[in-house]
């Protein structure tokens, strides 16, 4: 009887023995599987998705891992698959899956596998790594006055939203405004460039020194400068030739007034704003021979009431057109109060006092800008003077008033016509200076280096430039 279980027993241990084995075998897979699909998930796959399971099962060919048998130990083992052909299936099903997830997982698994510059490109295109492999160019601008002034600081505003307008996401613009000029320049350009901007452009005449200070200590970094004369390697000046849009407000003034006095507010005597009171005398001269310009000096760029006050401190001398060089609507405003007439600057200001504006003398930046950040972009960014006028559209006089006679809009648009083409020339001489000294001989054009540094009235302006030393 005991002898007849023999059999039995053996047959059962035999299939346990079997169980055990197949039991492992799960065991293993189980274990093996759950590692792939942690580390797929790290590789950005998630969880139990189609993508995330081709990843578990090529993860488990190309490191060996356990794998469910389908029939018993002893069945034929498959086809050996070479580490080529798990590459290219990992590829594939990436593919089909089409997202950053399998994009990212093809190239942590394979970083210079055959298809990593074919991942790195739908990457992106996807919109995933372009702006870490490309950066935005870092552009700052420095502001002397607040960007509402209607004025300057609102003109470069203008300017810097082309640029962004132009470039997008290849760039990224900043800005400071009501920064002082002086120290406090210096200050705030050394803090943009500790930020990371690769580009500075400074817009007013007062932070050249500052500017050249940092643009020495960050040879790495392109400085731009508005107005100034000052350049360095790695620090270019740019300026646009106002004096143009001055000389042309001249020949309307000079048509327009009825006292022959014009007035003309300042900002400071510096070269920019001495050039913009001399064209626009000699603009309102060349129609009418008897034109007078008196000068009040504000001493700032930006100060509503004491462009007011300035304003009427030149009515109330007999001036009855005005101009000024200062960032806000005030003159025009004042003038508009006193009924007298005036020009809006470096912006259209005619809603602002529509009855005594005559018109505006506007600025446009963007070229220039836009210019500028496309050098830098390519690398063909190099130091220098840049000076832009009425021949690249960056100075205009614009919104002309209605009552204007037509022979003078005439007079005005022949004399822009050949500022264009280059025909005209403001600065030839024979021109005299308010002392009675030659200011250019006769037949001699000034050149860009004599603009730059220009400190004299010429004939017809009332007054002594003040000291600024």
């Amino acid at each position: 009887m005991k002898a007849s279980w023999r059999p039995v027993f053996y047959r059962v241990e035999v299939l346990i023995s079997a169980l055990c084995a197949l039991l492992f075998s799960f065991q293993v897979y189980a274990q093996d599987t759950e590692v792939a699909r942690k580390k797929c998930v790290e590789f950005g796959f998630k969880d139990k998705t189609a993508s995330h399971e081709s990843c578990v099962k090529q993860l488990l060919q190309s490191t060996g891992g356990g794998k469910a048998p389908s029939k018993p130990a002893a069945a034929p083992a498959a086809p050996a698959v070479s580490p080529m052909q798990r590459e290219d299936k990992f590829w594939d099903d990436a593919k089909a899956a089409g997202n950053k997830e399998a994009f990212n997982a093809y190239l942590k698994i394979y970083p210079k596998g055959r298809f990593a510059e074919l991942a790195n490109a739908n990457l992106v295109r996807l919109g995933v790594i372009g702006p870490t492999l490309n950066p935005p160019l870092k552009i700052a601008f420095v502001y002397v006055g607040p960007v509402g002034d209607a004025g300057w600081t609102f003109a470069h505003d203008l300017g810097r939203q082309d640029v962004e307008t132009e470039y997008g996401d290849k760039i990224e613009t900043t800005f400071v405004e009501k920064v002082p000029e002086g120290p406090d320049a210096e200050r705030v350009i050394r803090d943009l460039v500790q930020q990371g901007s690769k580009i500075i452009f400074a817009t007013s005449f007062g932070y050249m020194e500052p500017m050249l200070k940092v643009a020495k200590d960050f040879p790495d970094v392109k400085f731009e400068h508005a107005t100034g004369y000052k350049t360095a390697s790695n620090m270019r000046v740019y300026n646009n030739r106002t004096y143009e849009g001055a000389y042309l407000a001249g020949t309307i003034a000079g048509k327009m007034t009825k006292t022959d006095m014009l007035g003309y507010v300042g900002s400071f005597p510096i070269p920019e704003v001495l050039r913009n009171i001399n064209a626009f005398t000699l603009g309102a001269q060349a129609v009418n021979p008897k034109i007078k310009t008196k000068v009040v000096w504000a001493n700032t760029w930006f100060d509503p009431i004491l462009e007011a006050k300035a304003t009427e401190t030149l009515i109330n001398a007999g001036a009855d057109v005005l101009f000024q060089n200062t960032d806000s609507t005030a003159v025009l405003q004042t003038a508009e109060k006193m009924g007298k007439r005036a020009f809006g600057f470096d912006s259209n200001m005619a809603d602002f006092a529509p009855k005594a504006h005559l018109g505006s003398v506007v600025t446009n930046f963007g070229p220039y800008y836009i210019k500028s950040v496309g050098d830098a972009l390519s690398g063909k960014w190099t130091t220098g003077q840049v000076w832009w006028g009425v021949k690249e559209g960056a100075v205009d006089l614009v919104a002309i008033a209605d009552d204007v006679p037509n022979a003078t809009k005439k007079y005005f648009a022949d004399t822009k016509y050949s500022l264009r083409d280059g025909s005209f020339k403001i600065w030839k001489g024979p021109i005299m200076d308010n002392t009675g000294k030659v200011f250019l001989p006769k037949g001699v054009i000034a050149d860009d280096r004599f603009l730059a540094v220009m400190n004299k009235y010429v004939n017809g302006v009332d007054g002594k430039v003040p000291d600024t030393k």
